[in-house]
């Protein structure tokens, strides 16, 4: 998967599965630096229990080098 594939999906929020796909890196990980520590991703997640959700625009922004700002 890649990240033109991520662009043309018609939902809200990625899963650790597809942001690993285009990251290259096992989804495990970003499952654990999503909860030990958010800031370390880069990208903004949601926690919800143990379930981790990626806001899909957001994910977009920062794989195209674009910084978060505090606000957003």
């Amino acid at each position: 998967m890649k990240l033109a594939d991520v662009k043309k999906m018609n939902t809200d929020v990625i899963t650790p599965n597809v942001a690993s796909k285009v990251l290259g890196c096992d989804p495990h990980w970003i499952r654990i630096a999503a909860h030990q520590d958010k800031s370390l991703l880069g990208f903004p997640v949601v926690v919800i229990g143990s379930r981790v959700k990626i806001p899909r625009e957001a994910f977009i922004r920062f794989m195209e080098g674009e910084k978060e700002s505090a606000t957003g």
